[in-house]
């Protein structure tokens, strides 16, 4: 993985500086989120043994600028609205889209910026209608190129941190950034309708899926949307 984050760097111009900023900001606004108490819902601490990291010398790419090794779970439910309300559960989110890519495997961190865009247009949007991102930090090269290429606004993007400042237990991750994503939708309210979670994956792929806020209940667009794509749409 180490390998590919360094291809990436060095195929796609990523330099030094810019790792060590990216990570530096993540860290900075996991923190910020941390202290806040925005975590509070979303996380059980549990203790674990952790082992060390190994990497090449004489890389831009570093243990300080990669995700850490971590242990974790996580668990989302999907299901009808209809089900949702008879048990009085609250909706968090409506999921949209998925797609799944593929790309050079030497440079597999890339993934997120091929398949963000085709979520999108999936769930008949555009990345204009996108009001935040939780993109998956494997390594600080591959999520600096993602969101240059994409032209995606800063500020939109891994609001309360990412990977780097809070880890990525493989298996565990995907759950873990709808969780982040979904409750930073609640959190912002009406300004907040639609939200992407993206990621790359080892061998060359990358994934995305869309998601709209909960209580957005803009039936008749809606409606449409969803039909277009075969969607059951009252019940999505």
């Amino acid at each position: 993985m180490g390998i590919t984050s360094e291809n990436a760097a060095q195929r796609l111009g990523v330099t030094r500086q810019e790792q060590v900023q990216a990570v530096v900001e993540s860290h900075r606004k996991a923190a910020a989120a941390t202290a806040s108490g925005k975590f509070k819902d979303e996380i059980i601490p549990v203790k674990t043994k952790l082992s060390g990291r190994t990497g090449q010398a004489e890389t831009s790419t570093t243990t300080g600028n990669s995700s850490q090794v971590s242990d974790g779970a996580g668990a989302v439910l999907l299901m009808k609205r209809s089900v949702a309300m008879h048990k009085e559960l609250l909706i968090l989110g409506v999921f949209r889209s998925f797609v799944a890519v593929g790309v050079d495997p030497a440079v597999m961190g890339i993934g997120p910026a091929v398949a963000i865009p085709a979520a999108v247009r999936f769930a008949g949007l555009e990345l204009g209608d996108i009001d935040i991102f939780e993109i998956n930090e494997a390594f600080a090269s591959q999520y600096i190129y993602c969101h240059k290429k994409l032209e995606l606004d800063p500020e939109k993007i891994n609001v309360n941190g990412g990977a780097m400042a809070i880890g990525h237990p493989l298996g565990a991750t995907g759950a873990r950034c709808v969780a982040t994503l979904l409750h930073e939708m609640k959190r912002r309210g009406k300004d907040c309708r639609f939200g992407v979670v993206s990621m790359c994956i080892g061998t060359g792929m990358g994934a995305a899926a869309v998601f709209e806020r909960g209580d957005s209940r803009d039936e008749h667009c809606n409606s449409r949307k969803v039909e277009a794509h075969n969607f059951p749409s009252k019940d999505a």
